[in-house]
């Protein structure tokens, strides 16, 4: 099946190739900005193209927030210098279009009982079943990784056995986003929930060939969207499903997988608080730990420092809002 499907279906693909050729990464997010600019070139084929109204047009119909139709726009913004690169335009259509005043994005903070209560819950609901067991408790420490580490979804999922090191309790994450790696401590009492995984594992398989860390059916590794699925079913069970608000120009979050990395960064910045030291002075720390370009990265969870201080700004945004 075929990526792109409109007139610059081909131009679209090599836009594509000629990005990876120059050593840049084509995350799944950036060929989806794309695949909407093409589906929408598709449905509007006597639009013209090479005039901006065009791309007003397709802003102003896409339903989205506008920080992702900033993002399609700027994706269609570089493809457009690619074909005029290339010869095939003389003027970019989108260099006039200008940026939307984008929502700011206040994301749901679990306190730490909060935390603690969503593992307790994955945990508890481990299917006893042999076929089930392992795999169900794989997707377990998955989530704890996530709580207890601020790891992205997709860090824990790739880990192979040779990334653990129990002498030195570090995790080596490879090629995660921005093509990076690096070697975390781990916390002590995750090491021990690690150390009674892998001995559990290794009662329950005669023969193991499988070489990711956390193992999921046969010799593949476990589910992203499944681990959605565990955590969302979680939420639901102790209360703490909450649908995503817009007030205003601000977006209240609901609690997501990527939730627990927030929460990690802010419940670790509110600590060091709380012990009279100051948070900013952690910010180039954390943002190695956590895997950030820069620790510039890292500043955006200083919006909130803790789950209390977020309620209350959705409070107070929800009453402005009525007035």
């Amino acid at each position: 099946m075929n990526r792109f499907e409109s007139v610059f279906a081909e131009q679209l693909e090599e836009f594509v190739t000629y990005r990876k050729s120059l050593g840049y990464r084509m995350p799944s997010s950036a060929l989806s900005q794309l695949r909407t600019f093409d589906q929408y070139v598709k449905r509007n084929p006597e639009g013209n193209l090479f005039c901006a109204s065009f791309f007003l047009q397709l802003r102003a119909d896409l339903t989205v927030e506008p920080a992702t139709k900033n993002k399609i726009l700027s994706s269609a913004y570089s493809f457009f210098q690619y074909l005029v690169r290339k010869g095939y335009y003389d003027v970019n259509p989108v260099q006039d279009i200008p940026r939307l005043p984008e929502h700011t994005v206040i994301p749901f903070v679990f306190y730490p009982h909060e935390v603690d209560r969503v593992l307790s819950t994955v945990c508890n609901r481990l299917r006893r079943a042999p076929g089930y067991y392992l795999v169900d408790y794989s997707r377990y420490m998955a989530i704890l990784l996530l709580a207890r580490c601020g790891m992205r979804i997709s860090e824990p999922v790739k880990l192979r056995l040779e990334n653990y090191r129990p002498r030195e309790r570090t995790l080596y994450i490879e090629k995660t986003k921005f093509s990076k790696d690096r070697l975390i401590p781990v916390p002590k009492r995750v090491a021990r929930e690690i150390k009674t995984y892998l001995n559990v594992r290794k009662r329950l398989l005669a023969i193991d060939k499988n070489p990711y860390l956390l193992a999921g059916i046969e010799e593949r590794r476990i589910n992203e969207h499944t681990l959605r699925t565990v955590f969302n079913s979680a939420v639901k069970d102790i209360g703490l499903h909450y649908p995503r608000q817009v007030i205003g120009r601000t977006n209240f979050s609901a609690p997501t997988v990527h939730s627990l990395r927030h929460s990690f960064a802010v419940n670790t910045l509110n600590s060091i608080k709380q012990r009279g030291r100051s948070p900013q002075h952690a910010l180039p720390v954390l943002a190695v730990y956590m895997g950030h370009q820069s620790y510039e990265n890292t500043i955006r969870y200083l919006k909130v420092m803790d789950a209390r201080q977020r309620h209350r700004l959705f409070n107070f945004a929800k009453a402005k809002d009525r007035t």
